[in-house]
């Protein structure tokens, strides 16, 4: 059985391949009366569309989002939203030698172990291609939490991260990094142009946050809030791991340490520190809910990788074509989408249970 729907109440399904004629996701359950048109989304588009810099894939995407079904006079309603982007600049024929042996690192192996078949022309639905589908659904998201404001960033490439004293939120938009911190957006220049003419590639780790969240939206045990957000991370193509709060630093604190102290505040308790990013027994805090999120080197490569065949022979591969020397670098505008789906649920849950 195969899975390509996330959520509950608020719930979306991405369909179609990197090569394929297009490619899209159906939004179901979003609150009818909702002001929408193809203008608000297509921005959240634009900050992930390929072919921006040299630092990533130079596949030329419009992205251009259409609307097909769920919106009537500009307003949603009520009825699934139908969201398609087409491909217009495949190159298929770059793909002929991974239709012979596998790419390692790749899904390659792994849909043609579990299938039987699978499509070779760059990845299909394990494509990094198959992300704008998520950014689309991501931005009907937000219109459910108006209150809840997310942004995300690359702290780190390559292992290289930024030094919190140069944070500038003003920066983010400024370099083709995402990055927070100008001087290691210079440095990163020189990092990710030395892998992508080495023919190899980086990783990188996102970091986001989202403010306005109120107390109360999660469940305990089974359905908590960090493990719905770990879910939709993780889900994310070449997604590798994900921390809430400080996540595998927690491990090292002492209890009074990792402890986020109370006191008495005007709306509620003032939180002297926020070590649990923001969740608390799978209930949000009302503190501001922060994430990190790790993504591997781009799997295809210039540089030779032994392999084998689907017949199993040994064999090397290089893979041809246009690829980013970072996939993480377009990392952040899906993590917040994904972060935007995952809130937007939670808060029709709340709802509908707590009034």
């Amino acid at each position: 059985m195969s899975l390509n729907s996330f959520g509950h109440v608020f719930r979306f399904t991405t369909w179609g391949e990197s090569h394929g004629p297009a490619i899209g996701a159906v939004v179901d359950g979003c609150p009818p009366g909702l002001a929408i048109t193809e203008a608000d989304i297509q921005p959240f588009l634009d900050k992930r569309r390929p072919g921006t810099s040299r630092f990533t894939t130079q596949r030329q995407e419009p992205d251009q989002v259409r609307i097909l079904s769920g919106v009537f006079e500009g307003r949603t309603t009520g009825t699934p939203i139908s969201l398609m982007i087409e491909n217009v600049d495949q190159r298929s024929k770059d793909y002929s030698e991974v239709a012979l042996a596998y790419r390692p690192g790749h899904a390659d192996y792994a849909y043609d172990a579990k299938y039987g078949f699978r499509d070779y022309r760059g990845g299909g639905r394990s494509s990094a291609r198959e992300t704008a589908s998520r950014v689309a659904a991501g931005a009907v998201a937000r219109l459910v939490i108006p209150q809840v404001k997310i942004r995300a960033w690359v702290e780190a490439i390559g292992g290289d991260a930024i030094d919190p004293a140069n944070f500038d939120l003003e920066q983010i938009a400024a370099n083709p990094f995402f990055c927070p911190d100008a001087v290691a957006a210079a440095r990163w220049e020189a990092l990710v142009d030395g892998a992508r003419k080495a023919g190899s590639s980086l990783g990188a780790v996102i970091a986001c946050e989202a403010t306005g969240v109120p107390a109360g939206w999660g469940a305990p045990l089974y359905a908590k809030l960090d493990a719905e957000l770990a879910s939709a991370c993780m889900s994310i193509n070449a997604v590798k791991g994900i921390e809430i709060g400080d996540g595998f630093d927690a491990a090292r604190l002492r209890g009074e340490d990792n402890a986020d102290a109370m006191r008495p505040g005007v709306d509620g308790p003032e939180f002297l520190a926020n070590h649990a990013g923001g969740i608390a027994g799978g209930i949000a805090t009302g503190q501001p809910i922060r994430l990190r999120v790790a993504f591997k080197p781009t799997s295809s490569i210039l540089t030779p990788v032994e392999t084998i065949t689907r017949g199993g022979e040994a064999t090397e591969i290089m893979t041809k074509g246009r690829h980013a020397p970072c996939v993480g670098i377009r990392g952040a505008p899906v993590v917040e989408a994904m972060v935007a789906l995952v809130l937007a649920d939670q808060a029709l849950l709340h709802r509908a249970q707590c009034g």
